[in-house]
């Protein structure tokens, strides 16, 4: 089916998951409420009855059970899609993803591969309060035997699904929640994405912003203001957080002189540490200044909507650590 020229996050996902569904018959997707009632945010509405209910399975509530089947899928041979609905149910799974599907192929001997991708949303933003507005991704990111991808353009989210499924080892697939109606276009002749790579999303020579996920707009709109001021941004989009793209990460910096790492994860041993840590050791020399980080307020994510946003990184905070080191007082 061809891609709408203008299309949302959202129908991105699904037109991944349609195409790969129908170009592989051993691949299928499962998880709460993904069939009938057409996923949490709406991905897969509709295509249990254009698909087969054998193809976009419905499974009990319990994560445990449903990712532990869809290793014992991948296992005999078929190439699962399991949708977990927010990041934080992934915990009831944590044994599974991080015990069982990260390991197995090292604990064999390379004698099984665990080819399974697991979808799931992440982030904050939608007053959904404390137990439902996490970052976990810098956690998963942690573990030797995942990769992980944090998927932030239209572009992304339609292709990366492919790739992930050719991947012999588990793949998780972190979609934040803010970004679900972003609007964008379909470039024609872009017909896949290199889920090894970082990208630069706009250049600039003052100072590296370095970012993924639903914190790409925030970051991209900071770059805009600095611009207004006379300070170039350039914009790093990390896209893979396991393994981590150092060789771009280090030339980038190492072209601008400073950095700042904007997570939305808690600044205590986030994935914004592990970054400003390898940059350290990496392009030390090359740095002008220290490296600043833009995180999430070290508070559980508050409801009111008001606390909310200001517990989260905004554009007023990246473009106020940017300013400062390129211009520091």
């Amino acid at each position: 089916m061809n891609a709408p020229a203008t299309l949302t996050y959202r129908e991105a996902l699904k037109l991944a998951i349609r195409a790969a569904i129908e170009r592989d018959p051993r691949v299928f997707l499962m998880g709460e409420d993904v069939a009938r009632y057409g996923g949490c945010y709406a991905v897969t509405k509709g295509l249990a009855a254009e698909l087969g209910e054998e193809r976009i399975r419905d499974t009990p509530l319990s994560e445990s059970a449903f990712v532990g089947a869809g290793i014992g899928a991948a296992l005999a041979g078929m190439r699962p899609i399991v949708e977990i609905m927010t990041v934080n149910f992934s915990l009831l799974a944590l044994d599974q993803i991080v015990n069982t599907a990260a390991t197995l192929p090292h604990m064999s001997g390379g004698q099984f591969a665990v080819p399974i991708v697991i979808r799931m949303a992440t982030g904050a933003g939608r007053q959904l309060a404390a137990q439902h507005s996490h970052s976990l991704e810098g956690w998963y990111a942690h573990v030797p035997g995942l990769r992980v991808l944090a998927p932030a353009t239209i572009e992304d989210a339609r292709y990366m699904l492919a790739a992930a499924l050719a991947d012999p080892n588990p793949v998780l697939i972190f979609e934040h929640v803010m970004l679900y109606n972003a609007n964008g276009e379909l470039d024609p002749a872009v017909t896949a994405v290199d889920i090894e790579k970082a990208k630069i999303r706009r250049a600039g020579r003052d100072v590296t912003l370095v970012t993924y996920g639903g914190s790409l707009p925030k970051t991209l709109a900071a770059a805009e203001t600095l611009a207004a001021e006379g300070i170039e941004a350039e914009v790093l989009d990390l896209r893979v957080l396991r393994p981590l793209d150092w060789d771009t990460l280090a030339a980038s910096v190492a072209r601008t002189h400073r950095c700042v790492v904007v997570d939305e994860g808690w600044k205590t041993g986030s994935l914004a540490a592990e970054i400003s840590a390898g940059l350290v050791e990496r392009v030390f020399f090359e740095l002008d200044q220290p490296i600043a980080r833009v995180c999430s307020a070290e508070v559980p994510i508050p409801y009111a909507a008001h606390m909310e946003q200001a517990a989260l990184p905004q554009p007023e905070a990246i473009v106020a650590a940017a300013r400062a080191l390129v211009r520091p007082a």
